[in-house]
């Protein structure tokens, strides 16, 4: 039995992200841990959500813990920075916020976790946090620094296929999804990665109906009319059924195919 432990930003990008990677593990008898950056409090929330004086960070937190129960994780924890909202607002600046910290003392917080865990896997963000958001970049900052002080060999890189997300724009239609505010995603495009560069690819097929429970966990920012929850079950499996990585230190020859797991 390893351990993995799923280093993210906020509460619910576990869920969207590696979701399907967190159940897949545990099932096949891993040890899986989360640590959350942040509690997320910048996240958009509805009307009538939140109770009179509720916190969204607390409530964040109470849904993390229930994602976590559905994906079979054995340990929730949070670094305790706030969130730092998206890139150029003045939540980037505020006290105490994930961007501002210092990456160092950061790593040093989460090495912790690492080695009172014995962690064998690290998974994190690709360098431009997937889509340029301020705390999943410092993400990948902190836990590559983080995964160096643990001596973790097996860092993994959560980012999102490009041509991938550019055949779910061509089916969209099919499912009567609207495109139009779906970008444009080409090879200059500051969102995923290029499968030339991706070196994993996780089927999570058999654990769909855990992702979707994980995601609905989060009802404060994935309400169950979300159109990704509204997804018909041959579309959610198509867009959410594998989950992507970028092994680092051991890329993938062009004639190789992509792996299928964070484990050997």
């Amino acid at each position: 039995m390893a351990t993995v432990v799923f280093f993210h930003a906020h509460p619910d990008d576990e869920s969207i992200a590696t979701g399907g990677t967190i159940a897949r593990a545990g099932a096949e008898g891993h040890r899986t841990v989360l640590v959350f950056a942040t509690r997320g409090e910048e996240g958009e929330v509805d009307d009538g959500v939140l109770g009179a004086d509720e916190p969204l960070a607390r409530r964040r937190e109470q849904e993390s813990h229930r994602s976590a129960e559905v994906l079979g994780v054995a340990r929730v924890e949070f670094l305790d920075y706030r969130d730092s909202g998206m890139m150029g607002e003045a939540s980037n600046d505020a006290e105490g916020s994930f961007w501002r910290a210092d990456p160092e003392v950061a790593a040093d917080a989460l090495a912790a976790i690492l080695n009172d865990e014995g962690a064998d896997v690290l998974t994190i963000y690709d360098s431009h946090g997937g889509y340029g958001h301020p705390d999943h970049i410092q993400v990948h900052r902190v836990g590559v620094l983080a995964a160096e002080r643990a001596a973790i060999d097996r860092v993994f890189e959560a980012t999102m296929s490009r041509e991938h997300f550019a055949r779910l724009t061509e089916y969209a239609g099919k499912f009567g999804i609207d495109t139009d505010n779906i970008p444009n995603v080409g090879p200059d495009q500051n969102f995923g990665s290029s499968e030339s560069e991706i070196t994993t690819a996780v089927d999570c097929s058999q654990f769909l109906k855990q992702k979707r429970l994980s995601m609905a966990a989060h009802a404060s920012q994935i309400s169950p009319d979300h159109f990704m929850l509204a997804l018909p079950p041959e579309a959610f499996a198509m867009a959410m059924g594998t989950e992507w990585f970028i092994e680092r230190g051991a890329p993938r020859q062009a004639e190789e195919p992509m792996r299928d797991r964070l484990l050997p």
